[in-house]
């Protein structure tokens, strides 16, 4: 059966996890398919408010399973941590509804120190991590120097394998950043406090979502972060270390044979971005301060304030083409609830000539955007539940967006909590 992927259409936060938590009512199975835990999803349901790293957003729905795909940085000592916390609220997270793949590399204490020891390095021309080792990650990944998840079962192989990545590990800690170096006493000390307790989540789930596919369970595939953070269709380098597309889910979900027919892109109703790099519609000053409190503008791991712009329609059409989304969901609309004139980026000016084609990373830094304003609603629409109830400035807005990225919306959210939204079909 088909699976449905929900992804960032733009630099991430966009409001993906309350539409997973959404959405997961009619899904069976939930799969994160890459990142790491640097990143958060915000759900507010009925158990409570929840901000999410790492677990799968489907966590709070009775019998839906939750995967964690082979292609995620799986911190062990970050997993088990949320798994205590959310367990604290009074959501059960047991092997029955979280499982872990077995070919899940495991991200290692070192990686953060890599990622701090580098990031103040960089100095002025820091990518802005938040310091939570994917970078480090993934370069490892892909130097085949990590553990999978799968080796925690054998664990004289284990002792052996570490001790070499340690020894590889600790000439770049103390010759190149003059760090500590990590003995076996700390190793063995992260083994016992975190790998031991997720062991019993680790299993074969490549065979587990084989067998739920043929066995005609609806599975929903869930990013972290957005198109212009893709480690290759984004801002480089200011991207995440991973593929936030849709197009790997199927790889880093483990199960490579998955089909997806449904991709839901997230857009948040003005832009956000956490982090370096260019962010063309960027405001500055009071306007920006309002938005941001308004917004609530926090980053969900770090707390360091989100930059926030006027919605960018140049990215948001290239991260619907980047994903290939097949409809979209505007997010936080009623946040804009209270301007009297909304901007908008419609065009951005590069050497001189309007494009409205998303340009090179490298011809970002100098593009200036093209602003239109539209009239706001000025009228609090976090109670509306019907497309036809909404004020017809904000109807007006909505069906501009459509119409200039060229992807139906689907949902439009106005409010946090799982039922604040409204449901639009393709005959409006």
């Amino acid at each position: 059966m088909a699976g449905c992927a929900i992804v960032g259409i733009n630099w991430g936060d966009e409001g993906k996890g309350r539409m997973v938590d959404l959405l997961t009512e009619d899904y069976d199975v939930v799969i994160r398919y890459q990142g790491g835990g640097n990143a958060g999803h915000t759900v507010i349901n009925d158990k409570g408010k929840f901000a999410l790293h790492l677990l799968p957003s489907g966590i709070f729905r009775d019998g839906v399973v939750n995967i964690l795909g082979n292609g995620v940085a799986l911190d062990p000592e970050n997993l088990w941590n949320e798994i205590q916390q959310v367990a604290s609220q009074g959501v059960p997270v047991t092997p029955e509804n979280l499982k872990i793949s077995d070919r899940a590399s495991l991200l290692l204490p070192w990686h953060r120190d890599m990622d701090e020891l580098e990031e103040k390095r960089l100095a002025d021309k820091k990518f802005g991590s938040t310091k939570q080792g994917i970078a480090p990650f993934y370069s490892d990944k892909y130097q085949k120097k990590t553990v999978l998840a799968g080796e925690l079962f054998y664990p004289e192989h284990l002792k052996e394998h570490l001790h070499d990545l340690m020894e590889w590990k600790n000439l770049t800690l103390t010759k190149v950043y003059g760090a500590e170096p990590y003995t076996w006493e700390m190793l063995e000390k992260w083994l016992n406090d975190y790998c031991e307790k997720i062991k019993p989540y680790v299993c074969d789930t490549g065979l587990f979502l084989k067998d739920a596919d043929k066995a005609g369970k609806k599975l929903l595939f869930e990013a972290q972060l957005g198109s212009l953070r893709d480690l290759d269709y984004g801002i480089h380098p200011y991207t995440t270390s991973s593929n936030t597309t849709a197009a790997y889910a199927p790889i880093g979900s483990g199960y490579p044979g998955a089909k997806i027919d449904r991709v839901l892109g997230i857009v948040k109703a003005y832009s956000t971005c956490v982090g370096e790099g260019p962010f063309v519609s960027e405001m500055f000053g009071k306007e920006a301060d309002d938005l941001r409190e308004a917004g609530g503008e926090y980053g969900a791991k770090t707390g360091r304030p989100r930059r926030v712009g006027a919605l960018d329609i140049v990215a948001t059409s290239y991260g619907i083409e980047a994903q290939a989304a097949t409809e979209i969901a505007i997010t936080k609309l009623d946040v804009l609830s209270t301007m009297e004139k909304i901007p908008v980026c419609t065009a951005y000016m590069v050497d001189g000539k309007k494009v409205t084609r998303f340009p090179f990373p490298t011809a970002l830094k100098d593009a200036t955007p093209v602003i239109e304003y539209f009239d706001g609603w000025m009228t609090d629409i976090s109670n509306v539940r019907e497309w036809d109830k909404l004020p017809k400035a904000a109807q007006d807005y909505i069906l501009f967006i459509e119409k200039a990225v060229g992807c139906h919306i689907s949902y439009v959210s106005v409010g946090p909590e799982r039922e604040s939204i409204i449901l639009r079909s393709k005959e409006l």
